[in-house]
C-alpha cells in the first residue's frame, strides 16, 4: 500500500474512533486481527474491543483527539496522539498514547497501544 493509503486508513480509524462509529472501526479492522495495549499486556480480539470502544464512547461522550504525529512506515503506520475529555464528573482530562499499527489489504490487522498508565488506571476506576 501506498503512504497515502496507510495515513488515509489512519485518518478514518481515529475520527470512527472519535465519534463512536462502531460499524466504521469494525469494517476498518481486518477479521482476524489483534489488539494490544501497554497496561494491561491483554491481546484483544476485535469484538473485545469494539466492546471496550463502544464503552468509551458512553462513558466518555465529550472527547477529541489530537494528533501530535504520524508517519506511515512499510506495511503500516505510528501515531503519537492525545486524547483529551471530560470526565462523567466535569475533570478535563487527557490521555496522551502511541499506536504502532500494521495495515494488510487496507485494513488494520494489528495495532499495539501504548497508553499513559496513570491515565488509563483513571478510567479503569469508572468501571464497565
Amino acid at each position: 500500500m501506498a503512504d497515502q493509503d496507510v495515513l488515509g486508513v489512519a485518518e478514518r480509524f481515529i475520527r470512527a474512533v472519535e465519534s463512536g462509529d462502531i460499524a466504521t472501526i469494525q469494517a476498518l479492522y481486518a477479521p482476524d486481527a489483534r489488539i494490544w495495549h501497554n497496561f494491561d499486556d491483554v491481546e484483544q480480539t476485535v469484538e473485545q474491543n469494539l466492546r471496550v470502544l463502544a464503552w468509551i464512547h458512553r462513558v466518555l461522550p465529550e472527547r477529541r483527539y489530537s494528533i501530535v504525529r504520524r508517519e506511515a512506515f512499510p506495511g503500516g503506520y505510528v501515531q503519537q496522539h492525545v486524547l483529551e475529555a471530560k470526565l462523567p464528573d466535569g475533570t478535563e482530562w487527557r490521555l496522551p498514547a502511541c499506536l504502532i499499527v500494521t495495515v494488510k489489504d487496507g485494513r488494520i490487522a494489528r495495532l499495539d497501544e501504548y497508553l499513559d498508565s496513570a491515565g488509563a488506571a483513571v478510567l479503569q476506576t469508572l468501571g464497565r
